[in-house]
């Protein structure tokens, strides 16, 4: 049975904990699984998010909205949140994608998240999901910046240094560790000219560099 921290890391409390333990179970562990639990609650996170974001952003149009939210419901968003709420260990998989670190796995940890999405509506409806959501997704939402328009960090980086005539920066792969399966990566993001050297860590080469660039933007715009 799930754990109660996680009941109370959600702020939700199931009239059906069967909908809870098969939005966490894995198609590689038993049926019934969590894919169609998933479905639904990617058409629920997208309504909610859409509705927070149309309420938080009355003077945006329509297509920065849209990249807004796709910002807010992306696969390395929904994993931090599920990260967030420890999703990992409560996850039931399979003998396979247990030695595999599945419960580590970006794509299996976003879509835990969303098929809990799709449950707390089954068992609760919309305005329990929504309110859930909303509460879970406050921190992301007091901090978004209409004007980055949900541009990923090494975008960000580039037109910042782009705009003041900068050198683009470098970024070197410091390390490699762990089994071809479940590989983390150690990157380091350089802006000579700035006196800037940021570093991240992922589970891919491209996570590891986002992570990078992110410090060296925060880095370089609170320099200027």
């Amino acid at each position: 049975m799930p754990s109660a921290a996680l009941v109370s890391r959600l702020g939700y409390q199931f009239k059906d904990p069967g909908l809870l333990r098969q939005a966490l179970t894995h198609r590689s562990h038993s049926a019934p699984h969590n894919e169609r639990l998933e479905f639904l609650g990617d058409g629920v996170l997208n309504c909610v998010i859409a509705s927070l974001l149309y309420e938080r952003f009355p003077n945006l149009p329509e297509g920065h909205l849209s990249r807004l939210r796709a910002s807010l419901v992306n696969q390395e968003t929904l994993s931090q949140i599920a990260t967030t709420l420890s999703l990992g260990g409560e996850l039931r998989l399979g003998e396979g994608e247990l030695k595999s670190g599945g419960f580590r796995r970006p794509s299996i940890l976003a879509d835990a998240f969303e098929a809990m999405t799709g449950a707390i509506f089954l068992d609760g409806g919309f305005d329990r999901a929504a309110q859930v959501l909303q509460k879970i997704y406050a921190p992301l939402l007091e901090g978004i910046d209409p004007h980055t328009l949900g541009k990923d960090p090494k975008t960000l980086l580039q037109e910042h240094l782009q705009a003041r005539r900068l050198p683009l920066p470098q970024y070197n792969v410091v390390r490699v560790w762990g089994e071809a399966h479940e590989q983390q990566f150690h990157v380091e993001c350089l802006i000579p000219t700035l006196s800037i050297c940021t570093t991240g860590e992922g589970p891919s080469r491209r996570s590891a560099e986002q992570t990078a660039a992110r410090r060296a933007y925060d880095l370089a715009t609170n320099n200027r």
